[in-house]
């Protein structure tokens, strides 16, 4: 059973799409703006089935969970949003799943809280170091909310153009109108900045010990491969990547069923400790 819930993390209330019962899987979300934790993830969550708790939150400033008084976004305050999530639903032992901005999240999460987090799954990630602001992540970062922001988003994302739908763009811009305020405080020019908050340090990359998988498409050009995955497998302690041919930004869309196969399998492996969620 799919349920929206909303639950109270350090004051501030956080939007949470929740399914299944039995090992907990928090699911986090880029930053394109429109994007919600059910947008990005009710179709994997419905194909997974019933066997994984998955929780899918809206980050701050996206969706239906607000930014806190004063705040502008950013790593810090989405990781430890994410942290305050789990331990508010009393959840001692997790794995994090995140895509694009939300991978950086993930990462961080798995460095910050190592205990808690048993696997990693990074898909179209960022926050390697030295990852540069490519030309299409500003443009998206830049899209206005509307029909023709929301065409030229989703264009970018997908290298199967035939996802491109005419319903496809009307749910986004849909979207994109709805977080339109909250969204436009995220991240205003110039925008290389808000790549270097979210780039994580080798020292707490190299802190992380729960095993990574990372998933890219071979023709992401919002995370190219070559500066947002590959300098990962140097910093990473216990990692792998899987990368997909004739794909763009988004595996989990343009590969849904090898995507939830890779997913559910590596979510199954042991850790090196010989626990498995």
């Amino acid at each position: 059973m799919t349920a929206l819930r909303t639950v109270t993390v350090d004051g501030s209330s956080v939007h949470v799409l929740e399914s299944g019962a039995g090992p907990a899987v928090l699911m986090l979300h880029g930053s394109g703006p429109g994007t919600t934790g059910s947008g990005a993830w009710a179709s994997t969550a419905q194909a997974l089935g019933t066997s994984w708790h998955l929780l899918a939150p809206d980050q701050a400033g996206f969706g239906r969970t607000p930014l806190p008084a004063g705040s502008r976004g950013g790593l810090r305050l989405w990781t430890e949003q994410a942290a305050g999530l789990m331990d508010a639903l009393g959840i001692a032992s997790y794995a994090v799943v995140g895509h694009s901005m939300g991978g950086a999240v993930a990462l961080a999460l798995a460095a910050a809280r190592p205990q808690q987090v048993t696997h990693v799954v990074a898909v179209a990630t960022m926050g390697a170091p030295g990852a540069p602001l490519s030309a299409d992540l500003d443009a998206i970062w830049a899209a206005p909310a509307g029909p023709l922001g929301a065409r030229d988003m989703l264009s970018r994302l997908f290298l199967d153009q035939a996802l491109v739908t005419d319903a496809a763009v009307d749910a986004r811009a849909a979207a994109m109108r709805a977080g339109a305020d909250a969204f436009a405080s995220l991240f205003p020019p110039p925008r290389a900045r808000w790549v270097d908050d979210l780039t994580l340090s080798a020292q707490t990359l190299g802190a992380i010990r729960a095993p990574v998988l990372l998933v890219h498409g071979a023709e992401d050009r919002i995370t190219p491969l070559e500066t947002a995955a590959l300098p990962l497998l140097a910093h990473l302690a216990d990692v792998r990547l899987h990368v997909f041919g004739r794909c763009g930004h988004v595996p989990a869309i343009e590969h849904p069923h090898e995507f939830r196969q890779l997913l559910s399998g590596f979510l199954r492996r042991r850790r090196g400790d010989g626990s498995i969620i």
